[in-house]
Parts: C-alpha cells; structure tokens; sequence
C-alpha cells in the first residue's frame, strides 16, 4: 500500500474510534486533521461513545451536538456517519478517501478487519481501503495479548495493514498525559508522511544545541 499522503486542503481521511480505551487519541487525532483542513469522516463504534463518555465526560445522548461542542470552529470539515450506516459514501470504493485510521483499535474490530467482516460501517470502510490498496492504520490498544490478538495484527501487517500499537515514548520528555497522547498522534501522521509539530523528535534538540554553539561562537 502507498503509505503517503501530501497536500492538507481538500484531503479526506478517515477515522474509527471504537470502545477500546483511549478514545482520547482518536479525539485529538480529529482535532489535529481539522485544524490542518483536511476533511474528516468520523465513525464511532457504540462501545466507542460508551468510552467517550466514561473516559472523557461526554454527554452522548446528543452524538451530534457532542460533536459539536468538541469539533466545531475548526478550519476542516467534520463528516459524521452513523456506525449501522453501511450505505454511507465511504462504504464504497469509488468514493476517493486518502487514508483510514482506527484509533484506538479494539480487539474485536481488528478481528473483524482481519476476517474481512463488513456487518457494520466501521468495518465495511476499512474493508474498502484494503480492497482498494489504500493506507490503513490500526492502533492497536490492549494489554495483554493473546495468540488469536497477535495472529490478527500479523495477517493485517503481511495484507500492508500499517499497526501502530499505543506505545508512547519518553524520550522527548512529556511533562502531561496530553504530550504522550499527541506522541502517538504524530507517529500516525508520519506514517502518512504528514507535517506536524506534535513532539520534539529524537535529535532535533541536539541539533538546535549544535546550531546555539556556532552562533555562540561566531559572536
């Protein structure tokens, strides 16, 4: 699968939040394509507004208005699909999407992925980009694994599936949960070779270091 995705404006992605937990990374995920423009198809599992609702605080008896509130006033577009919805545009192949990310993954939508089931729209979109030789990117969020887990994610990856386990580093120094969040946000954009300023990566800051020294010394 072509992994790259260039241009901002006019971009369509999209993403799955399902009832794993941390559905915190798929919510920033959002934030940040919208505020690069891109346009964004969001699909929530049922478990998945379960888990916005107990982790986050959302009020999920109004899906829509929640959206809202967290969504709105952003420079993209923010195109919401019902997860039953399965004659929505992105469940067919000719509707042009750039790339899928399921953030954060659960083990039961990975199955389902990976058994080519499409009993709902979550599953029939990421079906589509993977018959269609799109970028598809899971985020795999469970611990621990089991074989059938680790069978699933491994017949994904040899079909070009991208798996970008919830796996933060500490590196970069995160002084919040917010910058470990944003840590796996940025790594999925990489892999979509998207420009963002989301972590300081490993040598930036020796090499800003280095760039200080000659100046220093030139003055």
């Amino acid at each position: 699968m072509n992994n790259q995705v260039s241009g901002h404006q006019g971009k369509r992605i999209v993403i799955g939040i399902t009832g794993a937990s941390g559905s915190i990374y798929g919510v920033r995920l959002v934030e940040t394509l919208l505020d690069l423009q891109y346009t964004v198809h969001l699909i929530v599992s049922n478990a998945g507004w379960r888990v916005l609702k107990e982790e986050l605080g959302w009020n999920v008896t109004d899906r829509e208005g929640a959206l809202n509130e967290q969504f709105g006033g952003r420079p993209g577009s923010l195109v919401y699909h019902p997860f039953t919805d399965i004659g929505a545009s992105i469940a067919s192949g000719s509707y042009l999407v750039d790339a899928m990310i399921i953030m954060p993954c659960s083990m039961g939508t990975l199955s389902a992925v990976a058994h080519g089931s499409s009993d709902n729209l979550m599953a029939r979109a990421a079906d589509v980009m993977m018959k269609e030789g799109r970028p598809l990117i899971l985020v795999p969020r469970e611990t621990p694994l089991h074989a059938i887990h680790l069978e699933n994610m491994l017949k994904l990856a040899r079909l070009g599936v991208k798996m970008i386990p919830a796996m933060p580093a500490f590196y970069f120094h995160p002084k919040t949960l917010d910058d470990i969040v944003l840590f796996l946000v940025g790594k999925v954009l990489d892999s979509l070779r998207i420009e963002h300023q989301l972590f300081t990566r490993w040598g930036d800051s020796d090499a800003d270091a280095g760039h200080q020294d000659n100046h220093n010394r030139k003055n």
